[in-house]
């Protein structure tokens, strides 16, 4: 540039040479050509200012733009490139390559804005099909581009999916179940489909189309257990009644499908028809009639049911006014016409009837243990009267048939009576303790049972008291004896008389009458024992009478 300037000036010299320019004006001229040439030039370097500004505004606007969509979409760089290397790169390359930041941006802020849309779509698809009176979703912040919000939206567009499978599931269950309830309930085909359009069954699963169908379900479910409660009922009554009646098995057996259903669940119960009209009807019919065969056969019931009562309690050995004067009332109305209220009567004496047996049962029940002590204790009463009867013959020790037979049930007899002391004692014991559990007085046979073994007690301490007594007189008479030298003779009384004991085979046993003459002063067994006891002797080979 200087020697294109150089060579202007020589050009420009020679020529005011040439015009003998003067010197002053050629000084001015100078000085204007400086002047133009500095205002051109601050021209210029004002231009280029104001392009530099203008440079330096688009970046900074870029760099706002970016820093903005950056904060959009939730993207922290901590590399700033356009700032940290501002220093070192000129406007125009700072530009560009905050404009390629920015395409970039722009391009991933679509690109969020695409997924956020979508995800919104399926979310307010999900809501109009479950929802419908929910408004649609709506943008709060449409400027909120971040990952969290886009991991929200899908997380609740996750949580509505599956709540529309479950939905699903749920209703395709309550249409099973109002399947299952309209068949077990007998419902015809066409009311089934009409109870599931009024509920909504088809591709619906609204709020509202979930509610019809669980309120229809819970309708039938609730008539299925209406029904089931009604069958039960009935059911129960007709056991009962066929119980009473005796009814042959044949007739039972065509009930024998809705007997089985008398314990069953809910749930149980799926044979399709099972709870129909039809079905509840025939039942109640059945037990319709059986209740006019009952009021036909009352007389034979009534007859029956105190036979039962009488042999629950003699087996408990009890004895009931109570059941002789009601029995004496069903004598008197047996006699009554087979009326309405003859009828009503019979079923009151049968219903009392009915409660004293479940009542002799439990008594049956609580005196079982006692019952079967007193049983061991009057075997071991009797085996002690058998043995005391032996005791006494004299020829007990004579040889012959079937002796040792006899030896040997002695032996045990002695064994056993050993025991009947504790035996008695544990037996009081827990007369007792029922006593004071029940509050009652045991009753034996109309009789106290304390009573019977206190009389027993001191029948055996007089027993006793006796043997002790005749001890004592053996004693005396043998050292009366052992001072005479000559026997003395026999009292009249007991000479020359003599008794058979039978020991079987036809071979008897004589027995001295000095020892009936000495029985005689003995203790007797007391009579309830004796009645007591007089049923097991029966059956005995060797009772007491065998002796005679």
């Amino acid at each position: 540039m200087e020697p294109r300037r150089d060579a202007v000036l020589r050009e420009l010299g020679e020529a005011w040479d040439e015009v003998e320019e003067a010197e002053e004006d050629r000084r001015a001229a100078l000085r204007a050509l400086e002047d133009d040439c500095l205002a051109l030039y601050g021209a210029k370097v004002a231009q280029v200012r104001h392009h530099a500004a203008r440079l330096r505004a688009e970046a900074d606007a870029a760099r706002a733009e970016l820093d903005a969509l950056r904060a959009a979409i939730g993207h922290d760089d901590p590399r700033d490139t356009v700032r940290s290397s501002g220093s070192r790169r000129s406007l125009r390359e700072q530009l560009r390559v905050v404009a390629s930041e920015l395409e970039d941006m722009r391009r991933r802020r679509d690109e969020r804005r695409r997924e956020l849309a979508d995800v919104t779509v399926l979310i307010d698809r999900l809501k109009q099909e479950m929802r419908p009176t929910e408004p649609l979703h709506v943008d709060a912040d449409g400027n909120d581009l971040t990952m969290k919000r886009l991991q929200d939206l899908r997380a609740q567009l996750r949580h509505l999916q599956s709540e529309k499978e479950n939905r699903i599931k749920k209703m395709a269950e309550l249409r099973d179940s109002l399947h299952a309830s309209s068949s077990v309930l007998g419902m015809e085909p066409a009311e089934t489909t009409t109870s599931l359009q009024e509920a909504g069954a088809g591709g619906d699963i609204s709020d509202g189309a979930l509610a019809r169908l669980e309120s229809e379900s819970e309708r039938l479910r609730e008539t299925k257990r209406g029904r089931m409660q009604r069958l039960q009922d009935l059911v129960v009554a007709m056991l009962e009644l066929w119980s009473l009646m005796d009814t042959p098995a044949e007739e039972q057996s065509r009930f024998q499908g809705v007997a089985c259903n008398v314990a069953a669940s809910e749930d149980e119960i799926t044979e399709p028809g099972a709870l129909s009209a039809e079905a509840i009807g025939e039942v109640e019919a059945e037990v319709a009639r059986l209740e006019g065969l009952k009021g036909r056969r009352m007389k034979d019931l009534l007859a029956r049911k105190r036979g039962e009562l009488r042999e629950i309690q003699r087996r408990a050995r009890i004895v009931s006014a109570v059941a002789e004067e009601e029995e004496d009332d069903g004598e008197e109305m047996l006699v009554l016409d087979d009326d309405g209220e003859a009828v009503a009567e019979r079923t009151l004496v049968l219903a009392r009837l009915d409660t004293q047996i479940s009542e002799a049962r439990d008594e049956e029940i609580s005196r079982k243990d006692v019952l079967e002590r007193m049983e061991r204790w009057q075997a071991a009463l009797e085996e002690e009267t058998w043995l005391e009867e032996y005791s006494r013959n004299e020829n007990r020790y004579n040889v012959g048939k079937g002796t040792h037979l006899v030896l040997k049930r002695a032996e045990k007899a002695r064994a056993l009576v050993s025991k009947m002391p504790a035996m008695a004692e544990s037996l009081t014991a827990k007369v007792v303790a029922w006593e004071k559990e029940r509050g009652a007085k045991f009753v034996y046979d109309g009789e106290g049972l304390l009573d019977m073994l206190q009389e027993y007690d001191n029948t055996r301490k007089e027993k006793e008291q006796e043997r002790k007594r005749q001890r004592d007189q053996r004693r005396q008479q043998g050292q009366s004896t052992m001072e005479s030298p000559v026997a003395r003779a026999l009292p009249k009384s007991i000479k020359n008389v003599t008794r058979t004991l039978s020991m079987g085979g036809g071979k008897k046993m004589v027995v001295s009458s000095s020892s009936s003459a000495l029985s005689s002063s003995r203790p007797t067994t007391p009579s309830y024992l004796k009645s007591a006891l007089s049923s097991r002797r029966s059956d005995d080979g060797l009772s007491p009478d065998s002796f005679e």
